[in-house]
């Protein structure tokens, strides 16, 4: 496993195309990045497509300002169409005019390739946007990046450098959070907080579960905050570190910035979390021998957790490991409940979740698209109007189209029509990639790939 990380790491530093550092500069259009690992098996890489607006560990990735009246985007973008050259950009929709800003470079990853480093958005108590870019390991570091004027995107200052992973910042009433990841042999989970974004705690370790003494761990987890103080995460296991093998579910969560910690009915855990059959456990898939693949998660009304995720039967891309199921898993303030929501056929494709009272809705790529057993396919809104038990397909996003959408995500506080964004690329093959939003009303925009104004409009393309 470390070998091949190891070779993953290095391939991601190919394909550099530039000469010089674009960090700060404004780009003339939104082109997202297309990636794809290397792992090759019968039916399709394990995964590669358009992944500018991945990881699902990544988190969030848009916030709403009622202030601004604007949805602050990033994403992993790139310089052209036929460059594979990762730049860490952020982007703006402004709601009163329509209208996009040029994207700006947050970050120039000099060479990188590999959208592992994708960044994640926070906003401040004082407005100032906050820009977390994700480092892989201690071979590439993680940035804290924070705007040099309040709700304006213009212009960024470094605040820190340090070993971080799929970044989740939030900002909450009691300070600000960050859940992260560190490839300490393995990926593990740790925090820290901050009341000035400037200074922060020490790391500290939240999540190392060996299935034996002597063994190796690793996890990969989504969060969320509720009401402005609990924050959550749900998580899987790695079993001895191999990724390949994630599996169980999960629950923690904190009301003190990470001073205590509970299970979702309030038993006091002591942290790290190190046994399997922990009391945070929601689901044991173990023992079913199934896969876990976090998506995202959301709270209730009533301020229960709910997460997204599709189970599978192994890594492999194809029939092999099908069915792909998409499911969400919930606290029903007794116990924990599962239900099935659809099928896709990748354990890549991402999507998110969105409860309001007792509808909720999922979108995704749950429908087959043209390039079959890859990431991504056509979109869909699934909905469910009894608190996730039973779903039907609302509608159809997209169709008859020639490469695939993939990693759909929500904005923190969303509002119309920017309720979600993704990018398209080919599931299989080198390709343009370009990003889109839409609403719940089934009308989708095109974000301008090449730009001559500061200001434009997106393309209604649905």
């Amino acid at each position: 496993m470390l070998k091949l990380l190891t070779i993953i790491l290095f391939t991601a530093i190919l394909f550099t195309g530039h000469s010089q550092n674009v960090s700060n500069k404004k780009m003339d259009g939104y082109r997202a990045i297309w990636f794809e690992l290397g792992q090759k098996y019968a039916d399709g890489d394990k995964y590669s497509g358009a992944l500018g607006t991945y990881t699902a560990k990544h988190v969030p990735l848009a916030i709403y300002s009622e202030k601004a009246n604007k949805t602050f985007f990033v994403y992993g973008g790139t310089s052209s169409e036929d460059e594979r050259y990762l730049l860490c950009m952020i982007g703006e929709y402004d709601h009163s005019t329509g209208m996009v800003s040029k994207p700006t470079v947050v970050y120039d990853k000099n060479g990188v390739n590999d959208p592992h480093d994708n960044p994640s958005i926070m906003i401040d108590d004082e407005d100032y946007i906050w820009v977390f870019v994700s480092g892989r390991g201690r071979l590439r570091m993680g940035f804290k990046y924070r705007s040099t004027k309040p709700l304006n995107i213009d212009e960024f200052e470094k605040i820190t450098e340090e070993e971080m992973t799929y970044p989740q910042p939030w900002n909450t009433d009691l300070g600000y959070f960050h859940f992260f990841t560190k490839y300490t042999g393995v990926r593990k989970l740790y925090f820290e907080s901050s009341q000035d974004g400037v200074n922060w705690t020490e790391d500290k370790l939240l999540a190392d579960i060996p299935v034996y003494k002597g063994e190796k761990s690793g996890h990969y987890q989504t969060s969320n905050v509720y009401n402005g103080k609990v924050l959550g995460t749900f998580f899987n296991r790695h079993p001895n570190g191999i990724v390949d093998r994630r599996t169980d579910l999960y629950y923690v969560q904190t009301a003190d910035l990470g001073k205590t910690w509970t299970t979702v009915d309030g038993t006091k855990l002591d942290i790290p979390i190190t046994e399997q059959n922990s009391p945070a456990r929601a689901v044991d898939y173990a023992s079913k021998s199934k896969n876990v693949y976090m998506k995202d998660m959301a709270f209730d009304a009533a301020g229960n957790p709910v997460c997204l995720y599709i189970r599978s039967y192994g890594h492999m891309p194809g029939a092999i490991s099908q069915p792909y199921e998409w499911c969400v898993t919930k606290w029903s303030g007794a116990h924990w409940q599962t239900y099935r929501v659809t099928e896709s056929d990748h354990n890549y494709d991402m999507g998110s979740l969105f409860i309001q009272g007792n509808t909720w809705k999922v979108v995704g790529p749950t429908e087959q698209g043209p390039q079959k057993w890859g990431v991504g396919g056509e979109l869909a809104v699934w909905v469910s109007n009894d608190s996730g038990q039973n779903w039907i397909k609302e509608r159809q996003l997209t169709e008859n189209s020639v490469i695939s959408h993939s990693y759909v995500r929500k904005p923190v506080n969303y509002k119309a029509p920017f309720c979600y964004f993704w990018a398209d690329g080919h599931a299989h093959e080198f390709s343009k990639s370009e990003i889109f939003f839409g609403d719940f009303d089934g009308n989708i925009w095109k974000l301008p790939y090449q730009m001559k104004d500061d200001y434009e409009k997106p393309v209604k393309v649905y």
